[in-house]
C-alpha cells in the first residue's frame, strides 16, 4: 500500500533555519520557519528524535501532535494557501554519522571534534523539521551558532554573509533544492582554495591533523572537473562555490551536498608524493562522481527514491568519462571494467536480485535499495551502453535538453530517455525498459548448428539455482560480424557461418568492448577460433574472455578446470587489465582447496609459475621512469608471489622492512602493503602487530592506514588476533566507519576467521546499535558471504541470519546471500577434483 507523501498536502517554498549546536552538552536547539502552500489539513512535517517545543502558524500558536511511527509532526494549520509555519525544537547530537553529528580526531595528542552533516536519505529530519522528500524543493537560509572557539570556521551550501551580535553565522540563501542536499559543518579546519576560469570558488577543507600538501590533489581535480562538466553538459555550474570537506567520521564514501561536498578522508586527501596510482585514480573518480551530481542529482533531482538509480548510475558513468577527459594517460575506463562491470555481473546473476528501478512506497524501504552493485555499477553499465549507442555528440545534445527542461526541478528516468531521444532515431526508452525494470541479464549462446548456420540465443544467466521466467532483453550486440545492432528476439539466425567467417576475416566476437551487460557462451568451434588468435586480442578483449569464462564456470555451464590451462597463456602480459583478470580468476581457484593442504601447495606452485617471471622483471623496488602499466602490474604480482610463498620474495620484502623499520610511512606506497603483510605473516608476533596498531592510530594518512589494516588482519598469532577483535569496539582504534574493512580482513584470514565470525554473532546487538540505521549496515552480511564457501559455514550463516530475515534493511541481502553461499558449496563439491587435477597438470 502506498504511503501518502507529505508533499501532496504541503508545498514548502522557503526555510529560515536557526540552528544552535552545543558540542559540550551534545544538544541541538533551533527553529525551522517554513513558508509554503497548504493544500489540505492536517499538514505533516517530518521530524525524527526531536522534542517539539512549539508550533506557530502565521505567528499564532496552534495544536500539534508528534507521530513517532511516521517520523512526523501533525499540524492543524487552520488555513489553506500560503502560510508560515514556525517550529521550535530540540534534539540530541548523536554519534550515528546521520543528521548532525561529531567527527573525532587527534591533534598533537589532544582529542578534538568537528561537526558535519549527512542527510541522505531521510536524515535531514533529524537536524530540522522539514518536508524531507526529494520533490519538496525549496530555498534555504541558514543561521548557525555553536559553542565556538577561536579560529574555528563554519561552512555551508552557500558562502557566509555575516556573524550577528548573538554569534549566529548567516549564509546566503540557496537555490531551490531538496532537503537531503542541505549541509553545514564547523570546527578547526585548514583549507586551500582556487577559482575556476568562470570564477567559481573551489575549496578543499580538512582537519589540521593532515599535512597541507594532502589537500592539493583534490583541489586540482575538483577545479578541473567543474570546468569539464560545464563544458560537457553545456550548462553553467549554478552556485558561487564548490567546497570539498574531508570528515574524519563518515559512513558512506562521499555525499554530493550542493556546494559543500563531504567525503571520507581516504577519498579526498592524499600525499601527492607517496600514494599509489590506483589510489589516485580512486580518489579522482570519487571527487568527479560527486561533482557530476551537482548537475545530475542536485540541479535536476529524482522525483522519488524509486529513481535513485537515475542519480547514481549517471554519476557513476560520468566519473569515468570526466577522469578520462582530465587524465587520458590513466586509461580510466580499464578501471571501470575491473570494478563496475565485474561487480554488476557477479551480483546480478543471483536469483532474487533487485531490478535497477524498484517501486518504493514506504520511506522505511528507501535504504534497502542502495545496492551498490545494481544501482551504481549495473546502472552505469546501462548508461555506458546508451552512450555507445548514441555517441558523445548526441548524448551531450540530449543532456542539454534535459537540464534546460528540468533544472531546479525533479525528473524520472523516462524524462531522461525522452530528452536523449531528441538527439537520435533510436527508441532509447524501449531499449532501456528491458534492462531497468527486470532483474538479471542474459547469456547469449553463439553456436554453429548442424546446417552450418551461425545462431544466437538469449536466456537469463544465473549463478546457482534460478527460476527462469522467460525474460527477454533488447541486447546491443556490438558484433564484429554482420549482425543486427539490437537483438530483441529469443533466437536469431545470422546465416551460413563459413561465408560469414570468410567475409569477416577474423573470429566471431560479440559485445566487443565489453560495454553491454551480457556474457557470451561460444560453442567449441567459435571458442577454438578465438583462442587460436588469442594474442591478437586487445587487453579489454582478453579481460572479457576470462570474465565470461569465469562467470560461465560459476554458473556451472562450463568447468573451472577448462580455464586453468588458459591462465598460463596470459601470465606474461604487459597489460594491468589482463593481469587483473588473470588473478581475479586465479583467486577463484582458492575456494577449491583446503588451507594448508597438498592441493593448496599445488595452487601456490601455480601462483609462483604465473608470477615469478614478472616479479623478476619488475623487482620489489619502483624504478624512476617506469610505465604506468608496470607500476600497476607490480602489486598483483607481488601479492601473488607472497601467496605462492616464493622464498626470494619473502626475503626481499623482509629486507625492505628491516631497512625502513623506523619510517614505514615513507615506504613507496605501491609496495608498502606487501612489505607489511609479509612481515606480519612470516616474521611477525603479537608485539609487531601491537606496534602497527599504534602506528595506525598515529597516522592521519588514509592510504597508509589501509595498508596497516591489511597487514595487521593477516596475522597468524592467536594473541594478536584476540587483541584485534578486542579493538573492534574501541572507537579510539577502529572507527565505526572502518570496522567493516577490519572485520572482513580478519574473516578472510584462515587463522582469524573463527574469531571474527564469533565476534559478529556474539556482538550483533552492539553492531546494530552502532551502525544499524545506516544503508551500509547490510554490507556486513555481504562481506561475510564473500568469504564463506563451506557446508559448515553455510549452516552457521543460516542459523544466525535467517531469524533476522524480516528486518527490512537486511531481508533481501540475507535471502540472496544464502543462495550465494549455497551455489559456492555446490560448485566446489561438483568441481573440486577436476579443478585440482587441472592445477596439478598445469604445474607439471
Amino acid at each position: 500500500m502506498a504511503v501518502k507523501r507529505f508533499y501532496e498536502i504541503f508545498h514548502p517554498e522557503h526555510y529560515d533555519l536557526r540552528i544552535n549546536v552545543n558540542r559540550k552538552n551534545k544538544t541541538i536547539n533551533g527553529t525551522s520557519t517554513i513558508t509554503g502552500d497548504v493544500i489540505e489539513n492536517p499538514v505533516f512535517i517530518n521530524q525524527k528524535f526531536m522534542t517539539i517545543d512549539s508550533v506557530k502558524v502565521d505567528g499564532k500558536d496552534v495544536d500539534f501532535e508528534v507521530v513517532e511511527k511516521d517520523e512526523a509532526i501533525k499540524i492543524e494549520t487552520g488555513v489553506t494557501g500560503r502560510a508560515v509555519i514556525e517550529i521550535a525544537y530540540s534534539a540530541p547530537l548523536t554519534d550515528t554519522m546521520m543528521g548532525i553529528y561529531p567527527s573525532y580526531y587527534e591533534l598533537e595528542g589532544k582529542k578534538k571534534q568537528i561537526i558535519g552533516t549527512q542527510f541522505e536519505t531521510t536524515f535531514a529530519r533529524q537536524a530540522f523539521p522539514c518536508v524531507d522528500e526529494p520533490e519538496a524543493k525549496a530555498t534555504f537560509t541558514l543561521a548557525l551558532k555553536w559553542d565556538e572557539e577561536d579560529g574555528e570556521v563554519a561552512l555551508a551550501n552557500m558562502p557566509e554573509v555575516e556573524v550577528d551580535q548573538d554569534g549566529y553565522h548567516h549564509f546566503e540563501e540557496t537555490v531551490r533544492m531538496s532537503s537531503y542536499l542541505v549541509a553545514f559543518a564547523f570546527g578547526d579546519l585548514q583549507s586551500k582554495t582556487t577559482h575556476t576560469k568562470d570564477g567559481v570558488l573551489i575549496g578543499v577543507y580538512a582537519t589540521k591533523a593532515h599535512k597541507p600538501k594532502e589537500l592539493d590533489f583534490g583541489l586540482d581535480i575538483a577545479k578541473r572537473a567543474i570546468e569539464f562538466y560545464e563544458d560537457f553538459y553545456q550548462t553553467k555550474y549554478p552556485l558561487p562555490q564548490s567546497l570539498q570537506l574531508a570528515l574524519p567520521d563518515f559512513s558512506a564514501g562521499a555525499m554530493e551536498n550542493w556546494g559543500l561536498v563531504t567525503y571520507r578522508e581516504a577519498y579526498l586527501l592524499l600525499d601527492p608524493d607517496n600514494t599509489s596510482l590506483e589510489m589516485k585514480k580512486l580518489v579522482a573518480t570519487v571527487i568527479t562522481h560527486e561533482l557530476a551530481h551537482q548537475w545530475f542529482g542536485d540541479l535536476v533531482t529524482m522525483k522519488w527514491w524509486d529513481n535513485l538509480w537515475l542519480n547514481e548510475s549517471f554519476a557513476n558513468m560520468m566519473e569515468y568519462l570526466s577522469v578520462d577527459g582530465l587524465e587520458p594517460d590513466w586509461h580510466i575506463w580499464e578501471m571501470f571494467q575491473t570494478s563496475e562491470a565485474a561487480s554488476a555481473l557477479n551480483r546480478d546473476a543471483t536469483d532474487g536480485v533487485q531490478p535497477i528501478q524498484m517501486e518504493i512506497n514506504d520511506p522505511a524501504d528507501i535504504d534497502s535499495v542502495f545496492d551498490g552493485a545494481i544501482v551504481y555499477a549495473k546502472g552505469s553499465r546501462m548508461l555506458v551502453m546508451v552512450r555507445s549507442l548514441l555517441g558523445d555528440d548526441a548524448l551531450r545534445k540530449g543532456l542539454k535538453y534535459y537540464f534546460d527542461h528540468h533544472k531546479f526541478g525533479n525528473a524520472t528516468g523516462d524524462d531522461l530517455w525522452d530528452a536523449l531521444s531528441t538527439a537520435t532515431d533510436l527508441d532509447i526508452g524501449k531499449i532501456m525498459h528491458s534492462w531497468l525494470k527486470q532483474p538479471g541479464y542474459p547469456v547469449v549462446n553463439a553456436f554453429v548448428d548442424e546446417d552450418g548456420h551461425l545462431k544466437l540465443t538469449q536466456k537469463q544467466f544465473f549463478i546457482g539455482e534460478g527460476e527462469d521466467k522467460g525474460r527477454q532483453w533488447q541486447i546491443p550486440l556490438n558484433a564484429n560480424f554482420d549482425a543486427p545492432k539490437i537483438m530483441s528476439e529469443k533466437e536469431i539466425d545470422l546465416g551460413n557461418y563459413k561465408v560469414l567467417r570468410e567475409e569477416a576475416g577474423h573470429p566471431l566476437r560479440l559485445n566487443v568492448g565489453n560495454n553491454s551487460h551480457f556474457i557470451v557462451k561460444y560453442d567449441k568451434t567459435l571458442l577454438d577460433d578465438i583462442l587460436a588468435d588469442v594474442n591478437e586480442l586487445d587487453p579489454i578483449d582478453k579481460l572479457q574472455l576470462l570474465q565470461d569464462l569465469r562467470l560461465l564456470a560459476e554458473g556451472k555451464q562450463i568447468s573451472y578446470a577448462s580455464i586453468v590451462p588458459l591462465l598460463v597463456k596470459f601470465a606474461d602480459s604487459k597489460s594491468s587489465l589482463v593481469i587483473n583478470a588473470l588473478y581475479t580468476t586465479a583467486a577463484k581457484l582458492r575456494q577449491f582447496v583446503e588451507p594448508e593442504s597438498d592441493e593448496e601447495k599445488n595452487l601456490k606452485k601455480l601462483y609462483d609459475l604465473l608470477s615469478k617471471d614478472q616479479v623478476a622483471r619488475l623487482g620489489w623496488e619502483v624504478k624512476p621512469g617506469e610505465s604506468d602499466e608496470d607500476v600497476q602490474i607490480r602489486p598483483y604480482e607481488l601479492s601473488a608471489s607472497l601467496y605462492a610463498e616464493n622464498a626470494d620474495s619473502i626475503k626481499a620484502a623482509h629486507q625492505i622492512f628491516t631497512e625502513n623499520e623506523d619510517n614505514l610511512e615513507a615506504l613507496n606506497a605501491d609496495v608498502r602493503p606487501y612489505v607489511l603483510i609479509n612481515e606480519v605473516k612470516n616474521f611477525g608476533n603479537a608485539e609487531l602487530v601491537d606496534k602497527l596498531i599504534k602506528e595506525y592510530q598515529r597516522t592521519a594518512d588514509p592510504s597508509y592506514k589501509v595498508d596497516l589494516r591489511s597487514a595487521v588482519t593477516s596475522t597468524k598469532d592467536p594473541a594478536a588476533i584476540k587483541t584485534i577483535v578486542g579493538d573492534f569496539e574501541n572507537a579510539d582504534v577502529v572507527k565505526p566507519q572502518d570496522l567493516r574493512g577490519w572485520y572482513r580482513g580478519l574473516l578472510a584470514n584462515y587463522h582469524g576467521q573463527q574469531a571474527a565470525w564469533d565476534w559478529i554473532r556474539e556482538d550483533w546487538d552492539w553492531l546494530d546499535k552502532t551502525v544499524g540505521g545506516d544503508m551500509e549496515f547490510a554490507t556486513f552480511i555481504t562481506v561475510t558471504t564473500g568469504v564463506f564457501h563451506t557446508p559448515a559455514r553455510l549452516k552457521e550463516f543460516k542459523e544466525f541470519f535467517e531469524p533476522k530475515i524480516n528486518v527490512p534493511l537486511l531481508s533481501r541481502e540475507i535471502k540472496m546471500d544464502v543462495k550465494v553461499i549455497e551455489s559456492k558449496v555446490n560448485l566446489i563439491e561438483a568441481e573440486k577434483d577436476a579443478v585440482n587435477d587441472a592445477v596439478a597438470k598445469a604445474i607439471d
